[in-house]
């Protein structure tokens, strides 16, 4: 079965329990007989291991000294060797095959989690922390592929241990054996109070983790800003600050490891000393032979140090458990229901939109977002949406391909509820191009091509390329359409992003565009040259224009003012620079603004023109 078919088929919701251990176990769906197989393995050479004692009890008690028992010698050292080849070939077996599990049920809960992630709400993900996240998907998984690995396969290994072993010892003698297990209920009560407080302590360690983390990736996505405010002193002061609160809670998980530790060796050992002296004391007294004695001193350290380790094993697993619990956290939030809807077009929408009393509000937030938007715009035509910071503008646009479900009121999509259409459909006819377009760590033909989910031509590549005015651009690459484009697009300047951005969403031919502030933040040539792609990319299409430019929405057939989240005002623009109100005070003061740019400008170039044109006298040469 391969990863794509294995993960359609393997639902982590089901693991979801109170138990975490049975939560666990369901985890290991698939993977459940090789485990046990694992630990079956570990029964029989914990057994061999039993039966080499036995041997040198026999050994001890009817050969030593009798000359008569000479022939019997290479069998005895024949039956050593083979013990020990068994023990040490199951417990390979065994380590491998726990290894397997292991190994195969963390890369696919890791898979489940990078599935699952991408397909949370985008409520989630504006609440959630990236570097918590980053977190949970690599450093809970590990500790919960050493559970797996190391710690359950320990905590069987030592049941099977103890389990033959003390059935060893009441053979040789029930008294020894008795003696040997006094210290075993202290041990575990020991043990349960340390796993008790180690849980809660490695939860605080793990959270403390997961904000350096977050610190760590914030400091390297903003690094530009970091260098140009020159806030290096600090950003070190913030990490070293968090560090230190990683040091301390670090500092605390281990100390209360380390305690346990002194504690179970004197309690072990304590009673591994009393069990010599008792045991000496019987075969002294001739109630057990010499060969039970030594057989007996083989036993009870292979029936004491295991217990003392299941003592730290338990420990230990509440760092699995822990991390389990971080995961399903994650696990047991809803995914957004791309495929939900009873309406599905057999072809593109023509891209007739009606807001009809639309209110909105956020699901962790009481105040409206949006209140009574009410407008209509017709296939084709383009609507522009101005307003200040917070206004609501990409709340608006964000209810189209239903990044958030309006709360109220009706928006009609070629005259269905949007809330019919599925999803996916609507993205699939929705095209975004936002003010800070992200670019992935590969060639530009691979971030053209990232949103059609289909083969593609070069020429089709190209033809979109030039549409958007960077063909040339990408030419005068080395490489061309293979040019790896560094993390975020650090290799291509701020209008090369955007034009490739234009390119990829020219590419998708969506019949609804988006056009997020495309412009804001590009020098003036550049954002002419933007500005002529947005214009090939906007032609037949229902286009929505969120900017804070007069000029950048002046052409568009309907303009929108927004204002604490009301539309305010609304017409055409020679409608609108005709009254009274937001978007005339916006456009004198741009006008303004351009004209004494302009003046300035102009000013500045005469007396250069003036100097040019003024005859240079000749000055005699002073010696």
């Amino acid at each position: 079965m391969d990863a794509s078919t294995e993960l359609a088929t393997f639902e982590l919701k089901r693991a979801l329990s109170v138990n975490r251990l049975r939560g666990l176990w369901r985890i290991m769906q698939g993977y459940r007989l090789s485990y046990i197989t694992a630990n079956i393995s570990l029964g029989l050479a914990a057994l061999f291991k039993t039966a080499t004692f036995m041997l040198l009890r026999y050994f001890a008690d009817h050969v030593v000294g009798r000359p008569e028992a000479t022939p019997v010698l290479p069998w005895i050292a024949a039956g050593f060797v083979a013990l020990a080849t068994f023990e040490g070939t199951l417990t390979f077996f065994s380590g491998r095959l726990a290894a397997y599990t292991a190994e195969n049920v963390t890369r696919r809960v890791r898979n489940y989690l990078y599935d699952h992630i991408q397909r949370l709400s985008f409520a989630y993900h504006s609440k959630a922390r990236t570097g918590e996240l980053i977190e949970r998907v690599t450093s809970d998984v590990d500790a919960m592929r050493r559970f797996f690995s190391e710690q359950a396969i320990g905590v069987g290994r030592i049941f099977f241990l103890f389990l033959i072993n003390f059935t060893a010892l009441l053979y040789l003698n029930v008294r020894l054996a008795l003696i040997s297990v006094v210290a075993l209920p202290f041990v575990l009560v020991t043990s349960i109070f340390f796993f008790k407080r180690v849980t809660k302590v490695y939860e605080a360690y793990q959270e403390q983790e997961a904000v350096l983390s977050t610190v760590l990736q914030e400091n390297l996505t903003g690094v530009r800003v970091v260098k140009a405010f020159a806030r290096q002193d600090y950003e070190k002061a913030k990490f070293e600050k968090e560090n230190w609160g990683k040091f301390l809670k670090g500092r605390r998980f281990f100390l209360m490891h380390s305690a346990f530790w002194p504690i179970s060796d004197v309690v072990c050992g304590t009673q591994m000393l009393v069990g010599f002296l008792v045991g000496a004391w019987m075969a002294i007294d001739g109630q057990i032979t010499v060969g039970a004695y030594l057989a007996y001193a083989g036993l009870v350290v292979w029936l004491i140090w295991p217990l003392r380790n299941l003592g730290r094993l338990i420990v230990q697993t509440s760092t699995g458990m822990v991390s389990f619990g971080r995961v399903m956290d994650i696990v047991k939030e809803e995914r957004e229901p791309l495929d939900s809807g009873d309406y599905l077009p057999n072809g593109d929408v023509r891209g007739d939109i009606v807001f009809h009393q639309v209110c909105f509000e956020y699901e962790d937030d009481d105040s409206s977002v949006l209140e009574n938007i009410t407008f209509e715009c017709k296939a084709g035509q383009a609507v522009a949406l101005l307003g200040s910071t917070g206004s609501g503008k990409t709340s608006l646009v964000n209810l189209l391909p239903r990044f958030h479900d309006y709360t109220n009121g009706s928006i009609t999509l070629d005259g269905v509820e949007l809330k019919r259409y599925p999803r996916k459909y609507l993205r699939s006819q929705i095209g975004i191009v936002e003010q800070e377009p992200f670019l992935f760590s590969r060639t530009i033909r691979e971030n053209i091509t990232y949103g059609v989910g289909r083969q593609v031509s070069q020429e089709e590549i190209e033809a979109a390329a030039r549409a958007a005015a960077i063909h040339d651009v990408i030419l005068s690459f080395p490489q061309g359409y293979d040019t790896l484009v560094g993390e975020k697009g650090v290799t291509l300047s701020g209008g090369q992003k955007q034009r490739v951005a234009i390119a990829r969403t020219l590419i998708k031919d969506p019949r609804i565009l988006i056009l997020d502030d495309s412009t804001s933040s590009v020098d003036t040539e550049t954002e002419a040259e933007i500005r002529s792609a947005l214009e090939q990319l906007m032609k037949g299409r229902t286009t929505f224009i969120i900017a804070h430019r007069i000029q950048s929405v002046m052409n568009a057939d309907l303009i929108l003012v927004l204002d604490k989240g009301r539309i305010v005002q609304k017409g055409s623009h020679e409608e609108l620079a005709d009254q009274e109100g937001i978007y005339r005070q916006i456009y004198e003061i741009q006008t303004r603004i351009e004209s004494e740019l302009e003046m300035e400008i102009h000013q500045a170039e005469r007396p250069s023109e003036q100097s040019a044109e003024q005859p240079i006298e000749s000055q005699p040469l002073k010696i």
